[in-house]
């Protein structure tokens, strides 16, 4: 196995080692599997601002992710489900709002909420998450990289529905080396297998697309890379990972299985652009970034791959979320998608195969409180927020060189009885609002109102799990308060 501490671009000989097995295995080149259940590769980065490929503007070069794109369809409208990790991450899985899903607390209002060291929540047993429905199809699921959905045992992705893991249950900083600032662990399966600060795996992806396809399995292959979390050398980060897709997309054509498999690649939310310069991603002409509900925050990158099946070349204008990922796997994997208020997700299918466009919302959160929707071109604030004033007076810049006036509050804003609506289509930055007095503004309320009627009386808000507090302790007074920040862990109060 090849697990690299990275500091240069440093991996395995991975050309070789798939010319080796390519020229053994020629027979399964030659004739593609006979599996009739494609199998699904999902790739999702870290930290990634959608301007972060080359198609959008990289200043880097991302030669393999504008393969991907020419030889696939690029959906320059897609969002995640949260701007922050854990509660994006779990509606990847989970086919749901965080809200819904219960990935969110209520210690505070309208605050995001993730799974550090802190916290001992996490995913619940109840959740099914979408491993353990493609395991019915005889799926083998692998996740490589970040879980960050809990940390406990009962949490981690073997207890729910992966059959292998290498990588990580939390977040990456550091690194360090004294007990008292330990490296987050990285685990092979169940078993820890030391402390590594930053890897790259290569090998692990390989193998089981390699065993997979050996065996004639349908496989998963959940990529959660973490590399861009924060780095003082993000283009290089950017370049390693863009190398990462390549490999993948190489061994899937060297084994004669490309048109066996769905690939998908997106980012989990915005760049952090509260890093500092040269610290993170860009989001290209959005307002603000990471852990904001602005188009910065939680616009991203997002391309799929599937020779003869998706058309090359496609751009598609389709909205699209995180959370359509499940279900549209489970369209690809051939079952019948829940048709019932438990999923939020699309399947994109019809997009994929036609380019159709599928009417829908996309609902902003952020902690507790849906912040604003998007219908059509138009964008509704019903509540606006960067980061606290004392946070922003400690020098922590959630919209660094974009503060807008009225927009990018650093105190919690309600718009519910009139909300600040934008045309993203002629304005995508969020600085100039329609006048509340046009007739525009007043059509688009009365649609984007509708919707969020709808939303909310179906809406059942899960229990929170992400909750540093029991329920009730607020109406005691008597709720512990949030840890003191410090730099070696993951920060809990955004």
């Amino acid at each position: 196995m090849c697990y690299h501490v990275i500091t240069a671009i440093d991996v395995c000989p991975i050309q070789t080692f798939i010319l080796f097995c390519s020229l053994i295995c020629g027979i399964w080149a030659d004739n593609p599997s006979n599996k009739s259940t494609p199998s699904i590769v999902i790739i999702l980065m870290d930290d990634m601002g959608w301007r972060d490929v080359g198609v959008f503007g990289q200043p880097s070069e991302t030669p393999n992710l504008d393969f991907m794109v020419a030889q696939g369809m690029l959906f320059p409208n897609f969002y995640t489900a949260n701007p922050l990790c854990s509660p994006s991450r779990a509606s990847l899985l989970i086919g749901r709002l965080p809200v819904r899903n219960a990935f969110y607390t209520t210690n505070a209002y309208a605050r995001n909420a993730y799974t550090p060291q802190e916290i001992v929540g996490g995913i619940s047993k109840d959740k099914i998450l979408l491993p353990q429905v493609l395991k019915k199809k005889g799926y083998v699921n692998k996740i490589i990289g970040k879980w960050h959905l809990g940390h406990r045992a009962h949490r981690l992705p073997l207890e729910h529905g992966f059959d292998e893991w290498f990588g990580a249950p939390n977040c990456h900083f550091g690194p360090y080396n004294s007990s008292d600032r330990p490296n987050v662990p990285v685990y092979n399966n169940s078993q820890m297998v030391g402390r590594l600060i930053k890897f790259l795996s290569f090998q692990e992806g390989l193998d089981v697309i390699f065993h997979q396809n050996m065996a004639q399995w349908p496989f998963l292959l959940y990529r959660a890379a973490d590399a861009t979390h924060a780095s003082k050398r993000f283009l290089g980060k950017m370049m390693e990972l863009d190398y990462v897709v390549g490999q993948i997309l190489a061994w899937l054509r060297a084994l004669g299985i490309e048109k066996d498999t769905f690939v998908f690649f997106t980012s989990d939310n915005g760049a952090a652009v509260m890093s500092g310069p040269k610290q993170s991603g860009s989001n290209g002409p959005f307002l603000c970034g990471k852990e904001t509900t602005f188009e910065g925050g939680m616009r991203e990158p997002a391309v799929t791959w599937w020779p003869e099946h998706i058309p090359a070349g496609t751009v598609s204008q389709q909205l699209g979320t995180v959370v359509d990922l499940f279900s549209t796997s489970l369209s690809v994997a051939g079952f019948s998608v829940p048709d019932d208020s438990l999923i939020d997700g699309l399947d994109l299918s019809p997009v994929l195969h036609n380019n159709t466009l599928i009417n829908r919302p996309i609902f902003y959160y952020r902690g507790n409180e849906m912040m604003a929707v998007r219908v059509g071109p138009y964008k509704a604030h019903y509540w606006t927020w960067s980061n606290s004033w004392e946070e922003f007076n400690q020098g922590i810049n959630f919209c660094p060189g974009q503060e807008v006036a009225g927009v990018t509050t650093h105190t919690q804003q309600e718009h519910t009885m009139q909300p600040l609506i934008f045309h993203l289509g002629r304005g995508p930055w969020e600085k100039y609002p329609i006048s509340a007095v046009t007739k525009e503004y007043q059509d688009a309320l009365s649609r984007i109102t509708a919707v969020v009627e709808k939303h909310k009386k179906g809406l059942v808000p899960g229990v929170p799990q992400l909750n540093m507090s029991p329920p009730g302790c607020e109406r005691l007074g008597k709720c512990f308060k949030a840890p003191k920040s410090q730099p070696w862990k993951c920060d809990w109060p955004h």
